[in-house]
């Protein structure tokens, strides 16, 4: 079975270079080496971070790349020494790849900061395609709640979502700047947890904020307004340095601004006043196994309700382009010919 793997025609969207957008290709399905599976993709999600990657915002580390890293499908093919799966399974791939599981980082449990750390979909080819390659390491369970399409957002924007929701401690009053994907899935997570929403969406998207506010917000505005209570903290998911000191200002002393992107416009100078008060503001860098495992047993449980859009495989330019001109609500999610489509 691995030997045809090898041969099996396959498509894949791929970047060759960036800010031109993905070509449509055919390739062989690859065979999984040692402890690597190999999966035929249902359903990826569309990620603001596969945006950076093709619009080059991220520096490009490779040559025809195959971006996608909320990857959900079943296993294909095993290498050897796979043993945490088998044939068949539904599995899903997050952003973190790869890491190196022998530095100081990896082995405090601080895996999401190994230097030698690789990435789906930028580093390693990822789900834009039929077929996937993935280390057993960095493949999760997913929960049998959701279906293919509905469970691909959890694997960023609701892996990294909850990762900055945990970065806000106990806040109570709590900002979310840039109402998309993430912030979709992890206001869900806080009304859950019993936390008031203040949602921020661009000035005038009045859309986004209807959206926010049929997901329990207590209240949503433009990004350029001060919310009607001081914040305890603020989630920023807009790639948008300026909103660092506009969230600094509507955060109460003693709160924390979590900037929750890989990338974002340089954060512009400010006052020293509205850091002072012991306010804190601090990064989230990609996620741990930890952070899956415990997301993706929560998220059934609240229950968590992604919206989606299920969007074709060659479609991927187009869902880019509506995701970079703001015109999605939820997440697209690309579907090959073996995603059911919903």
């Amino acid at each position: 079975m691995l030997a045809a793997a090898s041969v099996w025609p396959m498509r894949a969207m791929v970047l060759h270079r960036p800010g031109e957008g993905l070509i449509c290709e055919d390739r062989p399905v690859p065979a999984p080496g040692p402890g690597q599976v190999l999966i035929r993709v249902h359903a990826c999600g569309v990620c603001r971070t596969d945006l950076h990657v093709v619009d080059g915002d991220l520096p490009p580390v490779r040559d025809a790349i195959v971006p996608g890293h909320e990857t959900v499908g079943t296993v294909a093919a095993l290498g050897e020494g796979v043993e945490r799966f088998r044939e068949g399974e539904r599995v899903g791939v997050p952003w973190l790849g790869w890491t190196c599981g022998d530095c100081a980082y990896c082995r405090s449990g601080r895996e999401n900061l190994c230097d030698s750390a690789r990435f789906t979909g930028y580093h390693i080819d990822g789900g834009y395609a039929d077929y996937a390659l993935a280390d057993q390491r960095y493949v999760f369970h997913l929960p049998d709640a959701y279906t293919d399409v509905e469970a691909a957002p959890l694997l960023c924007a609701g892996l990294i979502g909850h990762r900055a929701l945990v970065m806000a401690g106990g806040a109570r009053r709590l900002g979310i700047y840039g109402f998309g994907a993430a912030a979709h899935i992890v206001a869900q997570v806080a009304r859950h947890e019993g936390r008031e929403v203040y949602a921020f969406a661009r000035p005038g998207d009045t859309a986004a904020q209807e959206f926010a506010r049929s997901l329990g917000a207590a209240w949503a505005g433009g990004s350029d307004e001060a919310p009607p209570e001081q914040l305890d903290a603020a989630l920023i998911f807009a790639p948008v340095g300026a909103l660092v000191p506009e969230a600094l200002r509507a955060t109460a002393r003693g709160g924390t601004v979590v900037c929750a992107g890989i990338h974002m416009s340089d954060i512009p100078s400010f006052p020293y006043e509205i850091l002072w008060g012991e306010r804190t503001v601090r990064s989230v860098a990609n996620l741990t196994r930890r952070d899956g495992e415990d997301f993706l047993t929560l998220a059934p449980k609240v229950p968590v309700r992604t919206h989606t859009e299920a969007v074709p495989l060659t479609g991927a330019n187009a869902a880019l382009a509506r995701l970079r001109e703001g015109r999605l609500e939820g997440a697209a999610v690309l579907v090959t010919g073996a995603g059911e489509g919903g």
